[in-house]
C-alpha cells in the first residue's frame, strides 16, 4: 500500500545489477565474502531472538 503511494516497487534485474556492482565497488572482492558471511550470521542471531521473543511472550500471559 504504502509503495503503490510512492511510486516504488521491487527492483528488477538491471537494478539489483547495479546495486552490486556498487557494493563491489565500495567493499572489493576480498571483503565481500566475509561481509556477506556477517549479514547471514546477523540474520540468524535476529531470526533466534525473536523467536525466543515470541516464547517468552507465551510464558508471560497468564492462563484462564
Amino acid at each position: 500500500m504504502f509503495t503503490d503511494l510512492l511510486g516504488i516497487g521491487m527492483p528488477g534485474g538491471m537494478e539489483l545489477l547495479i546495486f552490486l556492482f556498487i557494493v563491489l565497488l565500495l567493499f572489493g572482492g576480498s571483503k565481500l565474502p566475509s561481509l556477506m558471511r556477517n549479514l547471514g550470521r546477523s540474520a540468524n542471531e535476529f531470526k533466534r531472538g525473536m523467536s525466543e521473543g515470541v516464547d517468552e511472550e507465551e510464558v508471560s500471559e497468564p492462563r484462564k
